[in-house]
């Protein structure tokens, strides 16, 4: 007779996914903030969702850097599957250049 597995790894594989989605991060933070797992991938993407809110901010206030800030955005995009990437293995691995700065947001 097998043992049934439980979902809790799924569910937070998927908490962790969510974080990485702009404004979804929201959901992951409502239902799962209290894992270890789920917190370090939340702290991540609100580090990226600044980032797009920044950049979005600059965009409308100095549009002739539309250029440089469109590059910003592409390189928002590549961290972000990096870290969806790393919730889908189960993985906590800081993304390059931006994830140091996920510690200054307690949560």
């Amino acid at each position: 007779m097998e043992t049934p597995q439980s979902s809790a790894p799924h569910d937070n594989k998927l908490m962790g996914i969510l974080a990485y989605l702009g404004p979804l991060i929201i959901v992951s933070y409502i239902v799962a903030k209290d894992d270890p797992f789920v917190k370090f991938h939340i702290k991540q993407g609100l580090v990226l969702f600044v980032i797009e809110v920044a950049v979005w901010f600059i965009g409308r206030m100095f549009w002739p850097f539309w250029m440089i800030l469109n590059i910003v955005n592409l390189s928002v995009l590549i961290l972000a599957i990096i870290g969806i990437v790393n919730a889908a293995h189960g993985e906590e691995k800081e993304l390059p250049v931006v994830g140091k700065y996920s510690s200054h947001f307690p949560i």
